[in-house]
């Protein structure tokens, strides 16, 4: 069965594969197969509704089963900012560096307990017919006061889990058997374990 996750996103493409590896009945092809694909603008105010508007419109336009993913990182000090604006949180053309730099000038007079951040996750399948699951995941921590790892993406150079003393990034593949992702992914596996061609 094939199944197309919503992105072009490298990162998040190999992370989901690693995580498919679970479930050999499906394949995953992402939307680097489909380039003549026009993405719609991220309108939505939450991960979730951002999540149900790619899925719902990608699976429409190709007329194919879709997985899409909306998610990123939520500072309760900084009114939840990055939020849903976490990959253009310096800018629609920064990069992660950029990213962290600004989450870091924004959070230097920050301490302690302010410093409690979480990734959220919302992960939706759709169908050409519309919505036919919608799961999410949290995935709680804090903020470090300088980027440490060469691993992984996004903040995660910043991200530490609690109870745990490494970054996402010094983690290497076991942030993707702890993180938000992998938390809304085992909710959707029972799904898509059904799912048979």
């Amino acid at each position: 069965m094939e199944l197309i996750l919503a992105t072009h996103n490298l990162h998040k493409i190999r992370e989901f594969r690693d995580l498919f590896l679970a479930l050999p009945h499906i394949e995953l092809l992402s939307l680097l197969q489909f380039p003549g694909y026009i993405a719609p603008e991220e309108t939505g105010k939450t991960f979730k509704e951002n999540a149900l508007l790619k899925a719902e419109h990608v699976a429409k336009s190709l007329n194919r089963l879709v997985l899409s993913d909306d998610s990123g990182l939520v500072v309760p000090a900084l009114n939840g900012e990055p939020g849903i604006l976490s990959a253009r949180y310096a800018g629609l053309h920064k990069n992660d560096f950029d990213n962290n730099t600004k989450l870091l000038q924004s959070m230097s007079k920050l301490d302690g307990d302010a410093r409690t951040a979480y990734y959220e996750c919302c992960l939706v399948i759709a169908d050409p017919s519309g919505v036919k699951k919608c799961v999410e995941g949290i995935c709680e921590g804090k903020i470090a006061h300088s980027p440490r790892g060469r691993n992984g993406f996004g903040y995660d150079a910043l991200f530490i889990k609690n109870d745990y003393e490494k970054t996402f990034a010094e983690l290497e593949r076991i942030k993707n058997q702890i993180s938000h992702r992998r938390k809304a992914f085992e909710r959707l596996r029972s799904f898509l374990e059904s799912q048979r061609d």
